[in-house]
């Protein structure tokens, strides 16, 4: 879902790192505001190269590709060191194996990380929202809602961007059924991010709480 250099215009690739500047530097506070800042570095290092190595694991579908996101997880468990991890992650699959593009990073990183951190939002309403359910379909349920939506709200930003910035070289009709069918088999994949979440969730939150604290 990644999207390459020379897709985008030059204004949108700009909007885009302009966004993800802004929500660096939101999270990036919101981070330094926690009691010890410092405590999670270990804990997003370690998602941070599951990230990248989860979304380097794809199926070429131009302009893009299918693959397995995780930041919708990332979310979950980082809060908002998701976003910076997930920018991160995005650098180095550009630089090493040219996976998305220095251009479009800011725009990824935005498509990627702004999900992850609703998904955060969605996952610590869980015993507000969900106080009517017993421990542990709660939690359950709001990781997986959480990991769904983190990797379905990218695809539909994914489908935006695409649709609307179609270079005029290419068939439109034809990228568009092809944007179209790949954010289609995203659908699918939600789910089973979903389910993956949770599955990571439960674990957690019976083997280390703590760490789902946010």
């Amino acid at each position: 879902m990644h999207i390459p250099d020379g897709i985008l215009s030059a204004q949108v690739c700009a909007a885009g790192y302009a966004v993800t500047g802004l929500a660096t530097w939101y999270s990036l506070r919101q981070i330094n505001r926690q009691p010890n800042p410092t405590a999670a570095v270990p804990k997003a290092s370690l998602l941070t190269a599951a990230f990248f190595v989860a979304s380097s694991i794809y199926i070429p579908v131009p302009p893009a590709s299918v693959h397995l996101i995780l930041n919708g997880l990332l979310g979950v468990v980082l809060g908002y060191f998701a976003f910076p991890a997930i920018l991160i992650g995005l650098f180095f699959q550009a630089l090493v194996i040219g996976h998305g593009g220095i251009t479009t990073l800011g725009v990824n990183a935005a498509m990627m990380g702004i999900p992850a951190l609703l998904a955060y939002h969605i996952f610590q309403r869980r015993n507000s929202l969900g106080k009517f359910l017993g421990e542990p379909t709660r939690t359950g349920l709001f990781a997986f809602l959480g990991g769904a939506l983190g990797l379905g709200v990218a695809a539909l930003i994914f489908l935006a961007l695409i649709i609307l910035n179609i270079p005029a070289q290419l068939d439109g009709e034809a990228e568009r059924a092809a944007v179209l069918t790949l954010s289609i088999a995203h659908i699918p994949l939600a789910m089973v991010e979903g389910v993956f979440t949770t599955m990571l969730v439960l674990f957690l939150r019976r083997v280390k709480p703590e760490i789902l604290e946010g």
